[in-house]
This record gives structure tokens, C-alpha cells and sequence, in this order.
């Protein structure tokens, strides 16, 4: 799952990235709410943690504008801001939840999961192609009703390719979706993920297009 992180504070985001990454999420961390306008427009996140007071542009104007053009992606607001009248603006403003600091991150991690349950249930519940079946909320994978164990980052690749059935998928969407923006990637890493899944799927299943990406479908 890759998570946008927006907080201008250095300590805080800092341990926020290394917790969510600990949780298994793909984090890339921006301190600007310009910056982060353009990386949701731009860009696709899985889930989005916006701190309100930001610099260059507050998180309720990026949360408004991402809303106004059509982005989607399940936003929790964090923020200092305790406010009723802050709460109920940035629910307003298209905010799918709303937490304030201090705060917990068990309890931070547990309403990112709720999201991302909400989300997998207002959404086509199973992914499918051919005797595969995924399903993206409990992450279970199945090939002819046998139960298939995938890592985190075959897991990541196999949803991203069914949500793009039948389409090309870049390599660099799939790393970016792997590993975020700062992260070094060895050459292979993507390859050698697309080997394992093959192997626990058939050799047939995901289709290479040549220096454009990947294919299932």
C-alpha cells in the first residue's frame, strides 16, 4: 500500500515514516502542501496523512482542491487543530477521518486499516483473472482455490496489474508503488518479485512488454 505522508514537522514525520513502514506501507514523506498538491494530482496513493498547518499551502486547501478534481484516495487529517469547528471543516472539505496530537500511532495504524477496509468494500471486492482470485481487504490470494502466499511486495505487484487488467503497467509505476521516491532499488528488485509471482502463479500469467512494463490479461 503506498501512503502519502504530509508533515512539516522533521521529528514527527520522520518517526510517523519509520512506524508506517514498519506496518508494511510504501510512505513518501512532503513538508509542503504545495508539493503536495502536485504529487496527489499527479500521482496515485493508496491513502493520504495530512497535517493541517503547512507550509506554502494549509492541508484544507489541498484537500479541498485534491476533492474538487476528482482524487479519491482516503484522506485522515492530523493535526494540533482540536477545534470542533476544525474537525468538522476538514470533514467538510472531503477528510475521511480525523486525528488530533498527540496522538498514538496503534491508533494511528488502526484507522488507516479501518480506511482502507471502507475503501476495499465500496470498491469491487475481488480481483480476478483466470483461476486467480485476490482479495485486496483480508489480502488473500487463491489459484484454483488453494491458497497462495505472497509477501507484501508480491502482493503489492500481483493488485497493482489485476487493477490494470488487461493494460500495461510502467516499471516505474510499480517501483514507485514498491518503494517511494527515496528509496535506492536494486536493478532486479521488480524482476526478481515478478519471478517469484510466476512461479506461485504460472509462467504465463504476467505478460512482459518490453521496455514499457508489465501486463496480466
Amino acid at each position: 500500500m503506498r501512503l502519502l505522508l504530509v508533515e512539516d514537522d522533521p521529528l514527527l514525520g520522520d518517526g510517523l515514516k519509520l512506524g508506517l513502514q514498519a506496518e508494511g506501507y510504501t510512505v513518501d514523506w512532503l513538508r509542503d502542501g504545495k508539493q503536495a498538491l502536485h504529487a496527489l494530482l499527479s500521482e496515485n496513493f493508496d491513502l493520504v496523512v495530512l497535517d493541517l498547518g503547512l507550509p506554502g499551502m494549509d492541508g484544507l486547501e489541498v484537500l479541498h482542491e485534491i476533492r474538487q478534481r476528482g482524487v479519491m484516495a482516503p484522506v485522515l487529517i492530523l493535526t494540533a487543530r482540536d477545534a470542533v469547528s476544525d474537525r468538522v471543516g476538514g470533514l467538510d472539505q472531503g477528510a475521511d477521518d480525523y486525528l488530533t496530537k498527540p496522538f498514538d500511532l496503534e491508533e494511528l495504524s488502526a484507522r488507516l486499516r479501518s480506511l482502507l477496509r471502507r475503501g476495499r468494500e465500496s470498491a469491487t471486492p475481488l480481483l480476478e483473472q483466470g483461476q486467480v482470485v485476490v482479495d485486496p481487504a483480508s489480502r488473500e490470494v487463491t489459484r484454483s482455490g488453494e491458497k497462495i502466499n505472497l509477501s507484501m511486495k508480491e502482493f503489492t505487484v500481483l493488485r497493482y496489474l489485476l487493477e490494470y487488467q488487461g493494460k500495461v503497467v510502467s516499471r516505474d509505476r510499480l517501483e514507485q508503488a514498491l518503494y517511494g521516491w527515496d528509496t535506492e532499488i536494486e536493478s532486479n528488485a521488480l524482476e526478481v518479485h515478478i519471478y517469484k509471482l510466476r512461479k506461485k502463479l504460472g509462467a504465463d500469467f504476467i505478460t512482459t512488454v518490453r521496455g514499457v512494463g508489465y501486463r496480466v490479461g
